[in-house]
């Protein structure tokens, strides 16, 4: 990033400005079909070369993969924190079926239209299929569960499925660089069926298990004794994260499932409700913030020749996407599930891309994806996220609302029932 002392100051006060209006203006922003995030991607185009000039970042920098990394963290702990069902089948039903089928469809979609449409060979395409996959936990606040006692299906399984697949997909992005790397699949095959799946994914469920009970375990321990400061006591969620993140990869785990289950395992752990909460809003809160700073820099990011360039393919990779593979891929992962023909619907088209595939494409970049693949990948996944951001994001207010009022008129049909039934 090259940024002088006067382009500086001239960013913290368009930043400033920004914060303003968003905060000040929310109560207004919230009632139109217009979402944060496309606020926060026009602001980073005018940051950027094409506006006033004050930030420039290249593609694939090590400093976008580290921010998009923490937001990601931040954002799968808070997501497990409004895990509020227990441990059963069928209560995990929706999730599930998202994760075990829909995930893979969508992965082996993308891939099938990047190999036939775009002449790709097969470890690159699904390489691609992998670093769109996960849904955005961090851009999809509209449609995630709202709060620790929100019961509601469709946010459920929208809130479950973006704190999962953003770790679950983590295989299949190895899959692509290993076909890149090490060529035909019989040479590593077996390798990464051990490492990468079962090895990795085990690790990051037991370490997202013991590391948060120790911590809470230790937290009462002292508290007990001496009460922590009032003001700094929320940062033991943030310690949590960073503690079971880094562990996790030591161990050559999957450090964004053991944070998940991490904020899961704090849910259950604290039995006072206000802390949870308290936990809740100030990982929300960092959430928001670091939203801010991710989205001005993929606006100031985006070039028009490598966008014009690569439109084509990303207009084939991002319609079939949003409009065929996601829609059909969520009705067949609800089929014979009994869900409403709504849930079904929306469960199709939310399907947000964002922070998660920035996180994924950067990895990629540093991991050996490079040259004309490598570009062509890059400026798939950017645009395609801005084509949800501003998709999605028109579209959530006004479709939420309806189903917020169809959700009413269930439960008043409901509570007439009830009373015969008394």
């Amino acid at each position: 990033m090259t940024i002088t002392v006067n382009d500086y100051i001239l960013s913290l006060l368009v930043v400033g400005l920004l914060l303003l209006f968003v905060t000040l203006g929310s109560g207004w922003i919230t009632r139109l079909p217009l979402s944060y995030a496309l606020i926060y991607l026009v602001c980073g185009v005018i940051l950027s070369p094409y506006g006033f000039g004050l930030i420039e970042i290249r593609p694939g920098a090590e400093f976008l993969e580290r921010v998009t990394e923490f937001v990601v963290l931040i954002s799968l702990f808070s997501c497990g924190l409004k895990m509020n069902r227990p441990f059963q089948l069928p209560a995990w039903n929706s999730t599930i079926r998202l994760i075990g089928l829909l995930m893979p469809i969508s992965i082996f979609g993308v891939a099938a239209i990047a190999h036939w449409g775009l002449q790709l060979d097969w470890g690159p395409a699904v390489l691609l299929g992998a670093i769109l996959a996960p849904t955005d936990p961090v851009l999809a606040s509209e449609v995630q569960l709202s709060h620790l006692d929100d019961q509601d299906e469709l946010r459920f399984g929208l809130t479950s499925e973006g704190g999962l697949n953003d770790a679950l997909a983590f295989p299949f992005v190895y899959f692509g660089l290993h076909s890149l790397k090490e060529g035909p699949w019989q040479n590593w095959l077996g390798s990464w069926l051990a490492v990468d799946v079962f090895w990795a994914i085990a690790a990051g469920c037991v370490v997202g298990v013991l590391v948060p009970r120790g911590i809470i375990w230790l937290d009462r321990r002292i508290q007990r004794i001496r009460p922590a400061d009032t003001l700094m006591e929320d940062f033991v969620a943030l310690s949590m994260v960073l503690l079971t993140y880094a562990i996790t990869e030591l161990v050559n785990g999957y450090g964004f499932i053991a944070v998940f289950i991490a904020g899961i395992v704090a849910n259950r752990g604290y039995h006072n409700p206000e802390k949870k909460i308290s936990q809740l809003e100030f990982t929300e809160t960092i959430e928001k913030l670091m939203e801010i700073g991710t989205i001005l820099l993929l606006g100031s990011l985006l070039r028009h020749e490598p966008l014009l360039k690569y439109l084509p393919s990303t207009l084939l990779v991002a319609g079939a996407l949003f409009f065929l593979i996601r829609p059909l891929g969520a009705w067949i992962s609800t089929m014979g599930n009994h869900s409403p023909v709504i849930h079904r619907v929306l469960f199709g088209w939310f399907g947000i891309r964002g922070v998660g595939s920035l996180y994924y494409i950067s990895y990629a970049l540093g991991s050996g994806l490079q040259g004309e693949i490598g570009e062509q990948l890059a400026w798939i996944t950017f645009t395609t996220v801005v084509l949800s951001v501003m998709i999605h994001g028109v579209t959530a207010t006004p479709l939420m609302k309806r189903y917020a009022q169809w959700s009413s008129r269930q439960a008043s049909r409901q509570q007439p029932r009830e009373v015969l039934t008394r």
